[in-house]
C-alpha cells in the first residue's frame, strides 16, 4: 500500500494529538505533534526568561529560534512519542496552562512558524506520515492526500481539558479553561501568519458527542477509503 501524508488540522482540546497517535501507531506512520512544538518553543520562552509581562522578547526569541533543538522519541511503556527539548523530555511541562496560556502569542509570529513549518516539512519528505496542528493542510503540507479538520463545541473542549488537567494534579477551574479555550480560537483563526482555518478539501469530523474508539473507527475507514482511491 502506498505510503501518504495525512494532515490533521482543527481547534484546540478535539483530541487531534490522540486521534493522530493512535491512527499513526495502527497503520504503522511516525506521527509528529506540531503542537507540541510551539508548546515546547514557549517553554523554552519560558524557562529562559524571554517573557516580560506575558510579553515575549521577539528580538531574542528571533536570534535563538534556530538554535532550539525540538525532537521526538517513542516511549516504550505508552508505545507513543515524548517531546523532547534541547534533549531534556518535556511532555509535561508543554502541557501545562501556563504554557497553554502563551502559546498561541508564540504561534502567531512569523519567523517561529516559518522555522517550524521548515522543520515539519524535512520531518515529512518521505510520506507515511500523521501530523496533526493548526495549518498542516492548508501551509505545511497543502498537497497531503488526506486532511481532517476536527471542530466541536468550546463547552466540550473546556470539559475534555479541564478533566484532562485535573488528572494530573494541575489546579484550575472550567471557567479559566474555556477562557483560554475561546482565547486560542480567536488568536490562531485571526493571526497574520497561517490562520486556523479548513482545507477547501479536509474532511470536517465533529466529534463533540463522539467517543475515542469512534474517531478511531471513522478515521481508520477514512484512510482505507483514500487509499482504495
Amino acid at each position: 500500500m502506498k505510503k501518504i501524508i495525512i494532515a490533521i488540522d482543527g481547534v484546540s482540546s478535539t483530541g487531534k494529538s490522540t486521534m493522530a497517535k493512535d491512527l499513526a501507531k495502527e497503520i504503522g506512520y511516525t506521527y509528529i505533534d506540531t503542537g507540541a512544538m510551539y508548546r515546547a518553543i514557549t517553554l523554552y520562552c519560558l524557562q529562559n526568561d524571554l517573557f516580560t509581562n506575558g510579553e515575549v522578547d521577539r528580538i531574542r526569541l528571533a536570534e535563538e529560534i534556530n538554535y532550539i533543538d525540538i525532537t521526538f522519541l517513542l516511549n516504550p511503556e505508552i508505545g507513543k512519542p515524548d517531546t523532547y527539548l534541547d534533549g531534556i523530555n518535556v511532555e509535561n511541562e508543554i502541557r501545562s496552562m501556563e504554557v497553554a496560556n502563551l502559546v498561541s502569542q508564540i504561534a502567531a509570529l512569523g519567523f517561529v512558524r516559518r522555522a517550524m513549518v521548515a522543520k515539519q516539512q524535512e520531518m515529512g519528505k518521505e510520506k507515511g506520515i500523521v501530523m496533526d496542528g493548526r495549518d498542516i493542510g492548508t501551509a505545511v503540507f497543502p498537497e497531503a492526500e488526506m486532511k481532517i479538520y476536527v471542530t466541536a463545541s468550546p463547552e466540550v473542549r473546556a470539559q475534555r481539558r479541564f478533566d484532562e488537567l485535573k488528572a494530573k494534579g494541575e489546579n484550575t477551574s472550567i471557567d479559566e479553561v474555556l477562557k483560554n479555550i475561546k482565547m486560542r480560537d480567536h488568536m490562531d483563526m485571526t493571526r497574520t501568519e497561517s490562520p486556523l482555518c479548513k482545507a477547501d478539501d479536509a474532511i470536517e469530523l465533529d466529534n463533540s458527542k463522539m467517543t475515542i474508539a469512534e474517531q478511531k473507527e471513522w478515521l481508520l475507514q477514512k484512510y482505507y477509503d483514500k487509499c482504495r482511491d
